[in-house]
């Protein structure tokens, strides 16, 4: 089925990442169309093939399609992707994710949101993670170190901290916290401060002591992370 993804484009010129567009406008499409939770919409290769874009733009947008509840993917014989099941914290993160992204007293209300389930969602990590976790967390912190410039650090910061939230076993809290996430990762942030430079090592360290603690299940080491993260926020 490739109706839904038929001539699925993005625009060139946007401070949003192409897949970040491309999740919207799929997003959109799946919303209008009324589908049921279920539903097949078609397969990575159509979406890519209908899109234009590369496979690697096309498989992180539907990781964040995936991350957003909006899409499911089955892997095999019979697989590709699906509507997800649209149950209440679905609706609650999709109420969070639908805040109008010109409304700054908006933006500054899921800052302060995210920061106060900081720590619940850092914490249920360290708490829960797995050894088999910690080297996504470890590379996801050496993509910010490599990132070619503010917009990529933040990308990548924003990766970092939903993969975190991953790791959380309370549904709700994660939803209303990746909810933010997405509202503030579709926002063209930038960097204000006089030293760029330092302030960009700093939130490096801050989050490379959070994945530390974290790994090494450290709730006090976490909880001291959080505090220095939300204060240089």
């Amino acid at each position: 089925m490739t109706e839904l993804f038929a001539g699925l484009k993005v625009a060139s010129a946007t401070p949003r990442t192409r897949a970040e567009q491309l999740a919207a406008a799929v997003e959109a499409r799946v919303r209008t169309a009324g589908l049921a939770a279920g539903s097949p919409v078609g397969t990575i290769e159509a979406l890519q093939r209908e899109s234009g874009l590369a496979r690697a733009t096309v498989n992180e947008a539907v990781r964040l399609l995936a991350d957003r509840d909006v899409l499911v993917i089955r892997p095999g014989r019979g697989g590709g992707l699906f509507v997800a099941d649209q149950g209440p914290v679905v609706r609650m993160r999709r109420t969070l994710l639908g805040i109008r992204e010109d409304a700054q007293e908006e933006v500054a209300d899921a800052v302060e949101l995210r920061n106060h389930l900081e720590v619940l969602i850092d914490v249920g990590a360290a708490r829960c993670r797995r050894e088999a976790d910690i080297p996504g967390l470890r590379s996801a912190v050496a993509t910010m170190a490599d990132a070619p410039d503010w917009d990529a650090f933040v990308r990548a910061n924003w990766a970092l901290h939903e993969r975190i939230a991953a790791l959380c076993p309370n549904a709700m809290a994660r939803a209303v916290y990746l909810g933010t996430l997405g509202h503030l990762g579709s926002t063209s942030p930038r960097l204000d401060a006089t030293d760029a430079a330092a302030y960009r090592a700093e939130r490096l360290r801050i989050h490379a002591d959070l994945v530390d603690a974290i790994a090494a299940g450290d709730e006090t080491a976490v909880r001291a992370a959080v505090a220095r993260h939300n204060s240089t926020d």
